[in-house]
């Protein structure tokens, strides 16, 4: 009996103990995917590695300081770029494929892609590639405009060949603010795998002049600063 009484604790515990793990790789599921539509916000890891987006370029003035700033710093990073405004200045989409830079798809204009329907998102993801098609390659990762978007979105996404990717930290330098602020709020939530969110589609913006700063204080910090397909090697999963 007394026999029966321990195997079934050592059972019990045994239970509980793989209960815990699978909730574990659970917690860590969401907090890297949407729920359903495998939607990347960060990467879990235990690696002090991060990447810099930026999206809605390129501009004639700010993408090219950035470039000018990535280049000097040696660092590589992600440009979601609008088909519209990649179109308008080809030359600067050319000059970050040949800085290193990897370019990702923001679709064609700025529209809500969720207000959309399913022909008029896939005419966006269509133009951008025939613009980009002669100075970069495919993308293979896609952000929707303002983030949003919907399951049906993310799946023909999915079938076009994108890996939809979002940001976990947002600089805000969309509002045009100080360049403090835009520091500060890397500086406040970076975590290893996160994905910060800079822009680069008009002018004035802070970007430019936070940018090296940003880099040089996550440096000092031990960050090693990669681009978001380079990031997606370092996934780990619970254990």
């Amino acid at each position: 009996m007394d026999k029966r009484k321990r195997l079934g604790r050592s059972f019990f515990s045994i239970t509980v103990l793989a209960i815990g793990l699978l909730c574990s790789a659970l917690y860590q599921a969401v907090h890297v995917f949407d729920d359903k539509s495998r939607v990347i916000r960060k990467i879990p890891t235990t690696h002090k590695v991060v990447a810099i987006t930026i999206d809605d370029g390129p501009h004639y003035k700010t993408t090219p300081e950035i470039l000018r700033v990535l280049k000097e710093k040696q660092v590589k990073a992600t440009f979601f770029v609008l088909g519209a405004n990649a179109e308008a200045h080809p030359e600067i989409v050319a000059q970050a494929v040949a800085d290193g830079h990897e370019i990702a798809s923001h679709a064609y204009s700025h529209r809500r892609l969720n207000r959309l329907t399913a022909a008029e998102v896939a005419e966006e993801f269509a133009r951008l590639e025939t613009v980009l098609q002669p100075v970069a390659p495919k993308p293979t990762l896609f952000r929707p405009p303002d983030g949003a978007y919907n399951d049906g979105i993310v799946a023909l996404a999915r079938d076009r060949g994108y890996t939809t990717v979002l940001w976990s930290v947002d600089t805000g330098d969309w509002r045009q603010g100080p360049v403090d602020l835009v520091v500060k709020a890397v500086l406040e939530h970076v975590q290893p795998g996160s994905i910060i969110l800079m822009h680069d589609g008009q002018y004035p913006l802070p970007t430019p002049q936070a940018m090296p700063i940003i880099i040089d204080k996550l440096q000092a910090l031990g960050y090693q600063l990669v681009t978001v397909s380079e990031l997606l090697q370092y996934y780990e999963v619970a254990r």
